[in-house]
């Protein structure tokens, strides 16, 4: 366990009575209300300083309400210091208006869209989603890439495409953990991890593997080779809670970190649990 506060560049809040979340009506663990106070109890034995919120899929055109509450929320807990929110890149030009409206807000600091929900190769390659990728350093806002990883060599191009735009991997790009499936992922990584503006979160990674019967020696290599790829340098903490209780506590999920870094320096470790979060969103 880190001997400092650290700092969880990827949790998700959220209130379903509140705003819509179609997907976890499937998922009857997430489909109830996860806030602030649900994350400080289920974090026990981890202090934790600062967090950045996620955005949580929410239904079409809800997007800057879903931003707005969350900036409430900051209001009533001062650890929410920044938020990636979604935003509707595919409308191109048109989502100007959208981004505008969100780096109003203080602690806007990035943009989402999952390419991971579109399975049709090339979408994220679109014209006119490149058009609104490439909008965002005009807002000060960074992007973050959830993919599946064999969306992995579209996304390199992607970021080919937008060199001026700072990008960052969420959950390591997916891995078939479970499958036990290592290639073509760690060459595609290594690939990745030569574009300069791009990081890595370490987050959001037995949830790849089988959730009742992963192993830490499944799951470790995995993680080890993301951080060998990115170095110290360009590595975040992330929790990805309160989807990772599909799998893991939030306890269990630093210690298993823990693990693949013990013998690192602790300017190291303090890069991937703090510094780096800092850097990247603004903190």
């Amino acid at each position: 366990m880190p001997n400092f506060p650290i700092i969880d560049s990827h949790v998700h809040i959220y209130d379903p009575g509140y705003l819509n979340y179609h997907w976890i009506k499937n998922v009857p663990q997430l489909d109830k209300p996860h806030l602030t106070t649900d994350f400080t109890r289920l974090t026990a034995g981890v202090e934790v300083d600062k967090i950045v919120f996620v955005e949580v899929d929410v239904a079409a055109h809800q997007h800057l309400d879903e931003a707005r509450w969350v900036a409430q929320q900051a209001q009533m807990d001062d650890r929410l210091r920044g938020m990636v929110a979604s935003m509707p890149l595919e409308n191109g030009p048109a989502v100007e208006e959208d981004l505008a409206a969100y780096a109003e807000i203080a602690i806007a600091r990035g943009a989402r869209r999952l390419i991971e929900s579109h399975s049709h190769p090339g979408w994220c390659l679109r014209e006119a989603f490149v058009e609104g990728v490439k909008l965002l350093p005009k807002y000060g806002l960074t992007f973050d890439l959830c993919l599946f990883h064999r969306q992995l060599s579209e996304v390199i191009q992607l970021v080919r495409l937008c060199p001026e735009v700072k990008f960052i991997v969420d959950h390591i790009a997916k891995p078939a953990i479970k499958a036990g499936i290592t290639e073509p992922w760690r060459g595609q990584m290594r690939i990745l991890a030569k574009l300069p503006n791009v990081w890595c979160k370490i987050s959001g990674v037995v949830t790849e593997a089988d959730h009742l019967a992963w192993t830490a020696e499944q799951v470790i290599p995995y993680i080890a080779h993301a951080i060998d790829c990115f170095g110290f340098d360009r590595v975040l903490f992330g929790g990805d809670w309160p989807v990772s209780e599909l799998a893991t506590t939030y306890k269990g999920w630093v210690d298993l970190v823990d693990r693949v870094v013990a013998g690192s320096s602790e300017a190291e470790i303090r890069k991937l649990y703090r510094d780096n979060a800092i850097e990247f969103y603004r903190l």
